[in-house]
């Protein structure tokens, strides 16, 4: 009979999921964008996704609005251990991630949640190699955003002696192109460097400029699809590597081309409705260019793919075979401008 009650309760035993034995993983995220940001409840809904595929083995706790660290600082945070998972803008380093940066130059994408299946599905190839101190979760972009400014810019020329928030380094390089200074900040502090006069000009998508209180302090709005963001979530290696086998299969199917859509689309719909209500402000400018115009600016921003295939080519990466791939992945998605 001994024998028999231990055999079932072995039987028992392993009958129990694998994942219900796992060690409990605490994970903690961080945002640097505040909790009203599309970001924050679609980061929540996939942390509590998370969660109910790990049996309740992986938890999250959010930290938003730069409570861990600053923007600028997320992917060594995410490297490092001081946050498990991280909400990282690439551009925000001049130089460190050059493949991803292909996506900042001007008119490349047109819309978001298009943009997101490409740029996602191009960049895995390449994401281990440029961010292989962390594990890449997913990539994706904001709705295109534009120039805001105090004083109305139509064509590249009108940038020269302005000082101007780049939204990334690609955009920061355009402005050095044309004789504007740059005024480096994240995007929680561009409306405080407007406030103090230190820049009378940004690079900024449209629903944001009302999220972090910037459309008080500037008059005209290109409406052009001047450029977009590339970002990236990424994982502690560390945690990531101690977790059990069915654990770190949860992750990875949460770190999917689906998964980076789904974090596009809430954020792109916000984005562009800022557009109708910078349009309803009865002291503000929104205007179109001419093709001449835009053809303009296409001319100007060419430098800027031959500065990109240079530092591509520096990291080791062919830039012609990597931009003919992207290009296909727009053209696929239907994602180009």
């Amino acid at each position: 009979m001994r024998r028999i009650a231990f055999a079932l309760a072995v039987a028992g035993c392993a009958a129990v999921p694998a994942a219900a034995q796992d060690k409990t993983v605490n994970m903690k995220i961080s945002l640097w964008v505040p909790t009203a940001h599309p970001l924050y409840p679609s980061t929540k809904a996939w942390a509590e996704s998370i969660e109910k595929d790990s049996n309740g083995t992986i938890k999250s706790t959010l930290f938003p609005a730069e409570q861990l660290g600053k923007a600028f600082d997320h992917y060594d945070m995410a490297r490092d251990g001081i946050a498990d998972v991280t909400y990282i803008n690439p551009g925000y380093q001049p130089g460190r991630f050059p493949v991803i940066a292909v996506g900042q130059i001007p008119f490349t994408f047109a819309d978001a949640v298009k943009g997101t299946a490409a740029l996602d599905s191009w960049y895995r190839k390449y994401a281990p190699a440029e961010m292989k101190e962390t594990k890449f979760c997913f990539a994706f972009m904001h709705d295109p955003g534009t120039l805001h400014s105090r004083k109305k810019v139509v064509v590249p020329g009108d940038i020269k002696g302005m000082k101007i928030r780049p939204a990334h380094s690609t955009f920061a390089e355009l402005v050095t192109m044309l004789g504007g200074t740059n005024v480096q900040a994240s995007a929680p502090e561009a409306r405080d460097m407007l406030e103090r006069g230190v820049a009378d000009g940004l690079a900024f998508p449209w629903g944001s400029m009302f999220l972090f209180g910037v459309e008080k302090h500037i008059k005209y709005s290109i409406d052009a699809p001047l450029y977009t963001t590339m970002f990236t979530y990424n994982i502690n290696r560390r945690m990531y590597d101690g977790m059990s086998a069915a654990q770190k299969k949860v992750i990875d199917d949460h770190c999917t081309n689906e998964w980076a859509v789904k974090f596009a689309k809430p954020w792109a719909d916000f984005e562009h409705a800022g557009i109708d209500k910078m349009k309803a402000l009865h002291d503000h400018e929104v205007y179109k260019l001419t093709d001449a115009q835009i053809g303009e600016w296409r001319k100007t921003i060419e430098p800027l793919t031959a500065k990109w295939s240079d530092a591509v080519r520096k990291a080791g990466v062919d830039p012609d075979v990597a931009m003919k791939e992207l290009k296909d992945a727009i053209a696929k998605n239907g994602a180009g401008f």
